[in-house]
């Protein structure tokens, strides 16, 4: 059974006590770790519990947490902007500290891992899907927030300020210019959330390694067969970079 942990986060600027992670670790018997980012109103469950499975069967410990503010995180889903989701998964990895880790992420998970990786020299090796790599990708919520202090999901989770505040401290081109180790991107070619275009924009200006597939006929959520050959076509990528290693 997948082992469950509460991880505090102590560097949480609040007059409240300590937000704690919700943080799952599906364990193997080697040193190979993959660290799973869930998306911006995502959270660690469904997809990403098969992709743990997954990830064991193919060697790997794989942890997958809920962000701050989603899942069965505490905090509040308005405090968990790009720097609070890196110092998130920052402090989830230095609790189970590895020697070296892979990561993936989804979607906003995609840019948290991404510039996670151009910070932490731990990190071997980066794969995502659609991911968010243009900041421009929230101008419609920007515009809300902009107009009416607020974006307000009918799930009663808010966006405001301090999202574009910290995103916009977080430019593609920080990561395009540092991040050397080798990177997978995985888009579905009718995503109508995130622009699939906005991939191959990306690949074409990182300095590294880079594999790029587009599904064709898959959306931003990928239908259960399109999970299946993404899933083959990762840990595939992912033994090539052990082997190149």
């Amino acid at each position: 059974m997948p082992d469950r942990h509460r991880i505090r986060i102590e560097t949480a600027a609040t007059e409240r006590s300590p937000p704690e992670l919700a943080v799952v670790h599906h364990e193997a018997p080697s040193d190979d770790w993959l660290v799973f980012c869930h998306g911006l109103r995502s959270d660690k469950s469904g997809s990403y519990e098969r992709r743990c499975r997954r990830a064991v069967a193919a060697g790997y410990n794989a942890v997958r947490f809920d962000c701050r503010g989603c899942g069965n995180s505490d905090g509040e889903f308005v405090e968990s902007t790009l720097e609070a989701r890196l110092t998130d998964l920052r402090r989830v990895v230095d609790y189970f500290d590895p020697d070296s880790y892979a990561l993936f992420g989804s979607s906003f998970g995609g840019k948290v891992a991404f510039h996670a990786g151009a910070a932490d020299d731990r990190v071997e090796a980066i794969a995502t899907r659609a991911p968010v790599t243009t900041n421009e990708t929230f101008d419609e919520y920007r515009a809300t927030v902009e107009r009416e202090g607020e974006v307000a999901f009918d799930t009663g989770e808010r966006l405001d300020r301090r999202f574009f505040d910290h995103l916009d401290r977080y430019p593609f081109g920080d990561v395009a210019s540092t991040l050397s180790v080798p990177v997978a991107i995985f888009h579905g070619g009718d995503d109508g959330v995130v622009d699939p275009a906005d991939s191959f924009d990306a690949a074409r200006r990182l300095e590294t390694d880079v594999l790029l597939e587009r599904f064709a006929g898959e959306g931003h959520r990928f239908s259960r067969d399109g999970e299946e050959r993404l899933l083959e076509r990762l840990f595939g990528w992912l033994e090539w970079t052990d082997d190149r290693s």
